[in-house]
């Protein structure tokens, strides 16, 4: 008889979204200490493949994941671009080739047992749920696709009315060392003068930047208002999280959320 891993997962591998999900949403976020076999300077559990680790060994770090959960599919990856695409999953993905993924930024779906993905080191990933537990969605929101829209796109995609969706906010670089040039707050404060809250001066030309605060903006303005989580920074925690900005040669985390 096979014994399938408990839930919830071993939390010093996994960051759990602390939010009042429906029982049938799971939800978690990878860390570098999960069952990886990734060298130096990937070590060791990193599941993307466009970062310049060997797609072997991701390949094994991937299908390690969906074993160690137990998940009801392989992920559906996504190859991310920082744009504001959209796809829906609308059948169990049984794809494991990494160079197999769809072009976009965030994924919905409907569909008990397929399981949305994704990867971060630094950028914001958002995971959605329709408090009845009947559709879910998964965003990758850098400051250029969270500029442009991605939320907004993804949640005009979903069914379920505004005030009945919750949204929690996984790991990202964090208020207190997120640097940024004036160009990144003119893009934003040009689209909508509130977003300049965000941003504190630290130097001429130089912004400290609150992605969080961002992206609660721009769901209140959607009328959502049950958002949880933002309170992991990626940059600050070397020993759980992947950084891009504090180490430039990163692996990735994946955030997950499927109906069981």
């Amino acid at each position: 008889m096979t014994i399938k891993p408990a839930w919830p997962p071993n939390p010093q591998q996994w960051v759990l979204p602390d939010w009042p999900a429906p029982a049938s949403v799971r939800a978690c976020v990878s860390t570098r200490l999960g069952p990886g076999v990734s060298l130096a300077p990937f070590d060791r559990f990193n599941l993307g493949s466009r970062c310049g680790d060997v797609v072997a060994l991701v390949e094994g770090n991937r299908a390690a994941l969906t074993d160690s959960l137990s998940l009801p599919a392989p992920p559906a990856w996504l190859h991310q671009v920082h744009g504001t695409t959209v796809v829906e999953v609308d059948a169990v993905s049984r794809i494991t080739n990494v160079k197999v993924e769809a072009q976009a930024d965030a994924s919905i779906t409907c569909r008990r047992g397929s399981v949305l993905a994704i990867l971060t080191a630094d950028c914001m990933p958002l995971l959605i749920a329709a408090a009845d537990g009947s559709e879910i969605a998964a965003i990758h929101a850098g400051w250029r696709g969270l500029c442009d829209g991605i939320i907004e796109a993804c949640i005009f995609r979903l069914k379920t009315p505004c005030e009945n969706l919750l949204v929690w906010l996984g790991p990202a670089i964090g208020p207190r060392v997120y640097e940024v040039g004036d160009e990144v707050r003119a893009a934003f404060v040009t689209r909508d003068p509130q977003a300049v809250a965000a941003f504190q001066a630290t130097s001429p030309g130089h912004w400290l930047c609150d992605l969080y605060m961002l992206a609660r903006q721009r769901l209140a303005q959607l009328g959502i208002t049950r958002i949880y989580g933002g309170d992991l920074c990626t940059l600050s925690d070397s020993d759980r999280f992947y950084s891009h900005r504090r180490d430039q040669i990163s692996g990735r985390m994946a955030s997950l959320i499927w109906i069981q």
